[in-house]
């Protein structure tokens, strides 16, 4: 699994890129299935924390949330992806099923 991580507009601390890594650590078991993940942090009046993930079956999900302090914007937006790579996951073990 590929893992990129960009910051835009701010320097990414060492602290907040451990704890990035930490909770990319935490993803269900899905490094088998994911080519690439793409993790984008903008600072603007508040941050944004982006994530695309791309599947070895050539699936895209994308997630995006704001908040106002960085670890928070990636805590939202952790547990957002977590759930969309869980339902991908179910979805293809349904196709393998039938």
């Amino acid at each position: 699994m590929n893992i990129d991580v960009r910051a835009v507009h701010f320097t990414l601390w060492e602290g907040s890129r451990e704890y990035l890594d930490k909770k990319i650590a935490r993803i269900p078991n899905a490094e088998n299935m994911i080519v690439d993940l793409l993790v984008s942090l903008t600072k603007e009046k508040d941050f944004t924390a982006e994530a695309t993930v791309n599947f070895r079956w050539g699936v895209s999900v994308h997630v995006k949330e704001n908040d106002f302090e960085l670890n928070a914007a990636i805590d939202k937006m952790m547990d957002k992806l977590e759930s969309k790579i869980i339902k991908e996951k179910e979805k293809v073990k349904e196709k393998h099923k039938d």
